[in-house]
């Protein structure tokens, strides 16, 4: 018997098997990428300058 998780869509499940079949160094790169940008998103800070006609 066979039930499907409602949790998870068929493309997410297809993204995650294509997930397990990369290679460590693969996986590694990309969470180093992911880490990267979340140091640089925490950095971030968003400014607003005034608009003023001359």
């Amino acid at each position: 018997m066979k039930q499907d998780n409602p949790n998870f869509t068929t493309a997410e499940i297809e993204q995650l098997k294509a997930g397990l079949k990369r290679t460590y160094k693969e996986r590694f790169e990309m969470t180093t990428r992911l880490y990267k940008i979340e140091q640089t998103m925490n950095k971030a800070v968003i400014t607003h300058k005034q608009f003023i006609s001359k």
